[in-house]
């Protein structure tokens, strides 16, 4: 396809590598550096500049910090294994680094969002405001699960972990067009670009196969929904009203809420877009952000 059919930025994006943690962060930046801070935290499979949609339709001035998370695009370290906890502490330094005296701007989608949500619990006066698009945790486990959860992960670090390769990025924007209907066919062949090289012939995509793995750890809900009582940030929630993940998370979305029991919390729902929302309405996003942390400026 020709690139003239590729979403071409609005807002310059500047990328520094940070060694954080053990690992080689790709940090993702828009804006001047003494602008207002906010650190946008991806989803699962995700990376930082596939925002640059929400970035560009924002109408404050703002600075904004948008990391790769370790092990998903261009974050990268020798590790054997990827543990939850560590996205946390990754956080942490990272805020260390660029808002060391004051209390930050979240915005975190899907994966993102819990953990943001989690550390907004265990360091409630490191948080000022927090968006949290899709983050509303996951079922709670069985603890009967375990044994075959720990065999299961076993099991399959014995052989080499693969994601699917794609022919072409054509291949691979189809893919995200399928799974986000409403995003256009430019910025999904952005986002292609984003998430994916060109390896051996073939695009690859960036993320570490290592995510393929399920974690052995169950997820227990209560623990989550300890630290988002403890969290003292004003929230919004964000849906998508055509999101499975918000119909899964709690049937009272259209009744103002999604269960989530963070103490100062209120809830926009985006009709027309699914889970990506920072794919299928980036302006509607960048709006509800310029108006929620601007009341916090």
């Amino acid at each position: 396809m020709a690139l003239s059919h590729i979403y071409t930025p609005v807002a310059a994006r500047r990328t520094s590598d940070i060694p954080i943690r053990g690992i080689d962060y790709a940090v993702h930046e828009w804006g001047e550096a003494d602008a207002p801070l906010i650190v946008v935290l991806h989803g699962f499979l995700d990376c930082g500049p596939t925002f640059q949609f929400v970035v560009d339709k924002l109408k404050r001035d703002w600075h904004v910090v948008a990391p790769d998370l370790r092990g998903f695009g261009d974050s990268h370290g020798s590790v054997h294994a990827y543990w939850f906890p560590d996205y946390l502490a990754d956080l942490d330094a990272l805020l260390e680094r660029y808002s060391p005296d004051a209390p930050a701007l979240l915005v975190g989608h899907s994966m993102g969002g819990n953990i943001a949500g989690l550390y907004a619990g265990a360091f409630p006066e490191r948080v000022r405001a927090f968006v949290n698009l899709e983050g509303f945790g996951l079922p709670d486990s069985d603890p009967a699960d375990a044994p075959a959860r720990y065999r299961q992960w076993i099991s399959g670090g014995r052989s080499e972990p693969r994601f699917a390769d794609y022919p072409d990025f054509a291949a691979l924007a189809d893919r995200i067009a399928e799974r986000s209907p409403a995003i256009g066919r430019p910025e999904a062949e952005f986002v292609a670009r984003c998430w994916a090289r060109e390896q051996g012939g073939a695009v690859v995509l960036r993320a570490d196969p290592l995510h393929r793995l399920r974690n052995p750890v169950l997820y227990r809900r209560a623990e989550a929904e300890s630290c988002w009582q403890t969290a003292t940030a004003d929230v919004l929630l964000v849906a998508g009203g055509q999101s499975e993940f918000a119909a899964g998370a709690d049937a009272e979305v259209g009744a103002g809420s999604v269960g989530l029991p963070f103490s100062r919390a209120s809830l926009e729902v985006v009709d027309n877009a699914g889970h990506m929302l920072h794919f299928e309405a980036p302006a509607t996003l960048a709006a509800l952000i310029d108006g929620f942390f601007g009341q916090h400026l």
